[in-house]
């Protein structure tokens, strides 16, 4: 039920106030299997559980957990390929000519047809979760497009839904870096072990990327004097969670510590229970990061739809 990344959109109060109603408007589009000639399915499956009769909206507070996953057909080209050029290999050897390009694509696409029902199936799966209250939309996922996607998913199950990547008055970018190359951060935050640094300009196309480095070395800070400013930065935030803060305000490398793990049951009465402490946890703890981040960055909540 953690998250290991964050992608994090933003809406207004009265788009939260539309939200009733959540689970039935993501029922409408639960994926369903891929069909003989489909390349690819998408839609809503359980966050917890399995089967038909298992929710989609997995409710604590008001927070609304849900979980967006695809199907997709595995049918690669050389597969494809080669049942091609035995083909055309047998059409030579039996009727003596070469085939044109028109009979050689529609050759492909018969193959193609042949071959689809027959291909394997991966299925993916993307958690994420709306805080009403806050207006907040967490997507458990560093990739832009993997977020848009699953927003798309959202929009096309309520019909609606404005949401806006978070809109900084604080450059993050400048912020970080003042924290790095000063050690002056604000008093719940200390420096992990990783940076990525680059040259802003872009004349040169330097990167510096330190793991497992002690941030606050003579090194390191040699390169802010060189010019290169931070674009990822490894963070911990009061003593319970450890990440990597990018310049666009995704979070990477998300770890819950030991601080937090700690408070979850050590004997749930089931695996219902479990779920819920699990995800009541994850997002008191996240609404305390993002309002921390808010006060950092100036991270204004949208004031209409």
């Amino acid at each position: 039920m953690f998250f290991r990344n964050l992608t994090l959109f933003r809406f207004s109060p009265a788009v939260a106030a539309g939200l009733d109603g959540l689970e039935e408007a993501l029922a409408a589009h639960r994926l369903r299997p891929c069909g003989p000639l489909e390349l690819a399915t998408g839609g809503f499956v359980p966050p917890v559980g399995r089967g038909e009769a298992a929710a989609l909206v997995h409710a604590v507070n008001d927070c609304h957990g849900f979980c967006v996953g695809s199907e997709e057909k595995i049918l690669p080209a050389a597969v494809v390929n080669d049942e091609l050029a035995r083909r055309l290999e047998q059409i030579a050897e039996e009727d003596g000519r070469r085939v044109g390009g028109r009979e050689r694509k529609r050759l492909k696409e018969a193959v193609y047809a042949e071959l689809l029902p027959r291909a394997f199936v991966r299925g993916s799966r993307l958690s994420g979760y709306l805080d009403r209250r806050q207006g907040w939309l967490v997507l458990d996922t560093a990739s832009r497009k993997a977020a848009e996607n699953a927003l798309t998913r959202l929009r096309e199950a309520l019909g609606s839904f404005p949401a806006l990547p978070p809109a900084p008055e604080e450059s993050p970018r400048a912020l970080m870096t003042e924290w790095l190359g000063s050690g002056n951060l604000p008093g719940e935050l200390a420096l992990g072990d990783e940076c990525e640094l680059r040259d802003p300009a872009g004349a040169t196309g330097a990167v510096v990327k330190c793991r497992r480095q002690a941030l606050d070395a003579d090194e390191v800070k040699e390169h802010l004097r060189n010019g290169k400013q931070v674009f990822q930065l490894g963070l911990v935030f009061d003593e319970r969670m450890s990440f990597v803060l990018g310049e666009d305000l995704v979070v990477r490398k998300l770890k819950f510590l030991d601080a937090v793990t700690e408070e979850l049951p050590d004997s749930p009465e089931d695996a219902a229970a479990e779920a819920d402490a699990a995800f009541a946890l994850l997002t008191l703890e996240l609404e305390r990061l993002f309002a921390r981040m808010e006060a950092w960055f100036g991270l204004a909540r949208p004031a209409e739809s």
